[in-house]
């Protein structure tokens, strides 16, 4: 491997560096749409720069994964969606990331109760709300190692040459009368 040449400097992103990401598509427990294990798509928010170069580019693919999904249910019990970032595409490479998401929804307790007051069943057959992350949702990730690269200054223009004035002798010729 050839050492850099001495316009070409290294920069270094940290491990634990925070990298907001977003997801591509809704995410949600109505009709049991969610299970443990599913991926969803990510994708990264907003440019990471890093000494004025955009390091990881706005759109870098990132992976995650659903660990916990629980659908709602009856007697108010409310949808529970949790996940977390595994890593991301970087140029081909991939890189280790961590960050947690969950979503859970409204609980029907309230509602429950009222109902067993007053007719025990009916609190069988209220539930709760599903839990949904939109597409578009953004949460927080974090770099698990760091990320070596490399600036190369972009090369000087060449320089513009100006041509020098065309100089031409005009003449005029002028037809002779004719009569």
């Amino acid at each position: 491997m050839s050492e850099p040449g001495p316009d070409v400097s290294t920069r270094v992103v940290r491990g634990g560096a925070q990298v907001r990401v977003q997801f591509l598509h809704e995410i949600t427990t109505e009709d049991k749409a969610s299970k443990v294990g599913d991926r969803p798509r990510l994708e990264v928010a907003e440019n990471v720069v890093v000494d004025g170069v955009t390091v990881i580019p706005k759109g870098t693919p990132v992976v995650g994964e659903l660990t916990a999904v629980r659908n709602k249910g009856m007697w108010g019990k409310s949808g529970k969606l949790e996940g977390r970032v595994l890593n991301m595409n970087l140029n081909g490479r991939t890189v280790r990331m961590s960050g947690a998401f969950d979503d859970k929804g409204v609980t029907g307790t309230a509602g429950v109760v009222a109902a067993v007051a007053l007719v025990p069943v009916v609190g069988f057959f209220v539930t709760g709300t599903r839990a949904r992350i939109p597409a578009g949702g953004q949460v927080s990730a974090y770099i698990d190692e760091d990320i070596v690269f490399t600036v190369t200054p972009a090369p000087a223009p060449a320089p513009v040459e100006v041509a020098a004035p065309v100089t031409a002798e005009v003449t005029t010729a002028i037809a002779p009368a004719t009569n």
